[in-house]
């Protein structure tokens, strides 16, 4: 079967046009599916031999809600979506005074190995389809009944692991007929994989690059993100040079602070020189807590940030939101596998 809400609308309106139809019937298509519906009978504007066409060829993926957690704290809203195929990812629905932020998974699971990470213990499943992304907005949007203004792709996965499916989702998701989210409402996160920041360069999209980096040496940074073996932290920093340097835009550093790890003052000095021709803009994360995970939170975050901006850098501590509601990404979906089994892990 099809998946039609993977398409783009030029693919749409040829796919159409081989059924005898229309061009004008690519657009009515395409509207629909970027409005929600999951059927195809929804569709009103199209005949019923049309219809019968579609669902002969087509299938519509439609997320269902395995869980849905709403933070007493701040309204944070975590979802548990469950796929077609019963394998189930999550998305956080975050309210701030410019607008919804909805952060989406882009793999069922992550391979990438992270230390302190509770979404890649189970290892990966699968890529995520550009319709399977979009449907995290899309479902999130219709459940909330909150428009969604801003994404960022930071949940379950690796972005870059998934480059082409992601690419076709944010041009789904930026298309004038569909959500129309503009690139620059749009944040992209990799833990390092440098092809994919160097192909992203070449692209010269307005999406906002943020890079996962959670220790500025080698040492660290290999015993806590295995994807540092493959791609040194060194030629991760050239990478981010280049990035800067063929697009203009700023990058965005994740920083998880770890007690013990990666919070010391030495650490922040190499930062600051390492970045040193570039904008950029550290984004100091309050650790969550994973019983998986050996690792504790920093009680150094306040003099990290001092040592950081006294060389010049732009250094934020991340609002902490749903701290009630199993905020760690992946969580969420291992407690689900853990109690019910209520979502495939293989």
């Amino acid at each position: 079967m099809i998946d039609i809400k993977s398409m783009t609308l030029e693919e749409m309106t040829r796919f159409l046009r081989d059924l005898g139809e229309p061009a004008f019937r690519g657009k009515q298509v395409f509207t629909w599916l970027h409005k929600g519906v999951r059927s195809f009978d929804e569709m009103s504007n199209l005949a019923k031999g049309l219809r019968e066409k579609l669902k002969e060829q087509c299938t519509i993926t439609v997320p269902t809600v395995a869980r849905k957690q709403v933070s007493k704290l701040d309204g944070t809203v975590k979802y548990l979506w469950e796929l077609n195929d019963g394998n189930c990812i999550e998305t956080v629905l975050m309210q701030y005074h410019h607008g919804n932020t909805v952060c989406i998974s882009s793999q069922v699971g992550c391979r990438m190995g992270c230390a302190f990470c509770a979404s890649t213990i189970a290892g990966k499943v699968r890529d995520l389809t550009p319709s399977e992304m979009l449907d995290q907005v899309l479902f999130t949007q219709l459940d909330s009944g909150l428009e969604i203004s801003n994404i960022v792709l930071m949940g379950i996965g690796e972005p870059l692991d998934n480059r082409e499916n992601v690419l076709r989702f944010l041009q789904l998701v930026n298309h004038p007929d569909g959500l129309n989210i503009g690139m620059r409402h749009i944040s992209l996160s990799t833990c390092g994989v440098v092809p994919g920041i160097d192909y992203l360069a070449d692209l010269g999209l307005q999406i906002t690059l943020s890079v996962s980096l959670h220790a500025p040496d080698s040492e660290t940074r290999s015993k806590i993100m295995p994807v540092n073996r493959a791609y040194d932290v060194e030629e991760l920093f050239a990478a981010c040079h280049r990035y800067f340097k063929k697009t203009g835009r700023r990058i965005s550093f994740e920083y998880a602070m770890i007690d013990g790890v990666n919070d010391n003052d030495w650490q922040a000095d190499l930062i600051a020189k390492k970045l040193k021709g570039m904008p950029g803009h550290v984004n100091m994360i309050p650790l969550n807590d994973v019983v998986e995970s050996p690792f504790k939170p920093s009680r150094r975050i306040a003099a990290f940030q001092k040592r950081l901006e006294s060389h010049g850098i732009t250094a934020t501590v991340r609002r902490s939101l749903g701290g009630d509601i199993d905020a760690s990404c992946g969580q969420l979906r291992r407690k689900e596998m853990e109690e019910k089994g209520g979502c495939a892990s293989t």
